[in-house]
């Protein structure tokens, strides 16, 4: 599935929204993943806030875009068949050196895919069964709340250097 052609059906809308929420899951389970994983030299307050935070950030959006996609006039598609095209496309090697660069990595990937998806769909004219403004508001909030995470992570990550 590509972002770089304009949205063409609520079928295919409903399919990208649905990789949005298994992107958002990656991100909420890595949080909690690194949480788990902090020993006691590493459990920084300020780190622990970021992975908190990333984690129900993360749930909250998936309910956004779940909300939408009950209003698709769709199939939905098995959960199975979207996390491996997920996994195909967006998961990242998860050797990274840290939890921050991971995190960082996770916002930086949820903020491309939600600005390509509003770009597809800006450029699309077809008629979705969802409000066509309420959609590309709830994206746009939902990308810049990625955006504002990827400023964060890099703060965090400069004032640790």
């Amino acid at each position: 599935m590509s972002l770089t052609y304009p949205v063409a059906s609520d079928h295919q809308l409903a399919r990208l929204l649905q990789i949005g929420m298994v992107l958002e899951e990656v991100v909420e389970a890595r949080a909690h993943k690194h949480y788990e994983t902090l020993d006691d030299a590493e459990l920084d307050p300020d780190i622990v806030s970021l992975l908190e935070h990333a984690a129900e950030e993360s749930a909250e959006h998936r309910k956004r875009l779940e909300t939408l996609v009950d209003e698709l006039d769709a199939d939905p598609v098995a959960y199975d068949e979207i996390e491996q095209l997920v996994a195909a496309r967006y998961e990242s090697d998860t050797d990274f050196d840290g939890v921050l660069y991971d995190q960082l990595c996770n916002e930086e990937t949820a903020y491309k895919f939600y600005d390509d998806l509003i770009e597809a769909i800006e450029s699309s004219d077809v008629q979705f069964t969802v409000d066509r403004e309420r959609l590309l508001e709830t994206l746009r909030s939902i990308r810049e709340e990625e955006k504002e995470g990827v400023e964060e992570v890099t703060e965090l990550m400069e004032t640790r250097t």
